[in-house]
C-alpha cells in the first residue's frame, strides 16, 4: 500500500534524528498531535526539543544548532509564524555561508493551512524567504517530491524552506505535468493549489475547453521547463498562476520570470489570496482558489475572448 505523504515525513524525521544524529525543534511538537502526525513518537533524548513559546528567539537557537553542523529541522507549525521566525534565520544563517565562510544549514518546515484559524496562523507565506538571499525554497505535495527535498538539504549546505500544506498530508499519488500541444489556456500551479488545478482540468475537459497544468516544486531558484513556455506560446488564452499565498510578492514574480520567456503577447494573471487578512469563521476566511472558482474564472476568460 503506498505510503501518505505524512508517513513519508514522519519517516523521515524518524530518519534524520536515528540515523543521520540530526536535531528537530519547533513549538508543540508533541503536545497537539505530533505536528499533523508528521513528527515521530520521539523525544529529546532522541533529539526532537520543544522550545518555548518565544518565536524569535527560537530562530536564534536552531541557528546555532545549524553553525554546529547537526543539520536541525525547524518545524513552523503555522507559515504565519514566519513573521516572528524568519528574521534570525534570514540575516543570520542564509547569509552565513556567503559573508564568513561558515555554513549554517537548517530545513525549515513552514506548513500552511486555512479555514478559520485567524489572522496570525494563515496561509502560505513563502514570498518573505523568496525575495532574500542564501535560501533554496521547494514545496512539495508528494512523497517523491519531499524525499528529494530532504535529499538536497542533506547533500548540501545551504538553508532550505519546505513550503508544506496540511491539506496534502493525506495525498499518496504522484502529481505529473499535463502536457498540451494545443490547449485554450495553461495553469502554473503552487502547493495546494495543484490540487484544485488538477480538478478543474477534468471538469472543463468535459465542456471542450482544454487545460494545460504545471506544476512548480522548485520555487528559489525558480526552474522553468521548455515545454511549459512552449505550451503557453501555444495556448490561445495565456495562463494562470495559482498560489495560496498573497499575489503581490512570489506568484507575481513568478509570473514575470515565465513572460520573459515567451511571446511578447501571452498573458499570465496571478490568482492567490485576497488581499485582506483573515478571521476565525467561514464568513471572514481568507482561501485560496478551488475548483470551481478556478472553473469559473476560465469559462470567463474563453467566453470573453470568443466575442472578440
Amino acid at each position: 500500500m503506498a505510503k501518505t505523504l505524512r508517513e513519508v515525513i514522519r519517516n523521515t524525521v524518524h530518519y534524520h534524528l536515528k540515523k543521520k544524529k540530526g536535531l528537530v525543534f519547533g513549538q508543540c511538537l508533541t503536545a497537539v498531535g505530533w505536528v499533523g502526525g508528521t513528527l515521530p513518537h520521539l523525544t529529546e533524548k532522541d533529539g526532537m526539543i520543544d522550545l518555548s513559546m518565544a518565536d524569535v528567539a527560537n530562530g536564534g537557537i536552531v541557528a546555532g544548532a545549524g553553525l554546529t553542523g547537526r543539520r536541525p529541522i525547524y518545524v513552523i507549525r503555522y507559515q504565519g509564524f514566519n513573521w516572528f521566525n524568519a528574521p534570525i534565520i534570514l540575516n543570520y544563517s542564509c547569509k552565513s555561508k556567503e559573508i564568513w565562510g561558515v555554513p549554517c544549514p537548517i530545513l525549515v518546515r513552514g506548513i500552511a493551512m486555512e479555514g478559520s484559524i485567524g489572522p496570525v496562523a494563515g496561509s502560505s507565506h513563502t514570498s518573505l524567504y523568496y525575495r532574500m538571499p542564501g535560501i533554496k525554497i521547494l514545496s512539495p505535495m508528494t512523497p517523491k517530491e519531499y524525499k528529494l527535498s530532504y535529499n538536497y538539504f542533506m547533500k548540501n549546505d545551504d538553508v532550505v524552506y519546505l513550503s508544506e500544506h496540511r491539506g496534502s498530508y493525506d495525498n499518496t499519488f504522484e502529481l505529473k505535468d499535463v502536457y498540451q500541444k494545443k490547449c485554450d489556456l495553461v495553469i502554473f500551479a503552487i502547493s495546494i493549489t495543484r490540487f484544485e488545478a488538477i480538478k478543474a482540468a477534468k471538469e472543463l475537459k468535459k465542456i471542450g475547453i482544454i487545460v494545460g497544468i504545471a506544476n512548480i516544486i522548485w520555487i528559489k531558484p525558480f526552474k522553468i521547463r521548455d515545454n511549459w513556455i512552449k505550451m503557453l506560446n501555444n495556448a490561445k488564452y495565456g495562463g494562470l498562476i495559482l498560489d495560496d499565498d498573497y499575489t503581490q510578492g512570489l506568484a507575481e514574480s513568478l509570473a514575470f520570470k515565465i513572460l520573459e520567456k515567451t511571446n511578447k503577447n501571452v498573458k499570465l494573471k496571478a490568482i492567490g489570496l485576497k488581499n485582506k487578512s483573515a478571521g476565525f469563521s467561514k464568513k471572514t476566511d481568507n482561501l485560496p482558489p478551488n475548483k470551481d472558482q478556478l472553473i469559473k474564472i476560465i469559462k470567463k476568460i474563453v467566453k470573453n475572448n470568443e466575442k472578440k
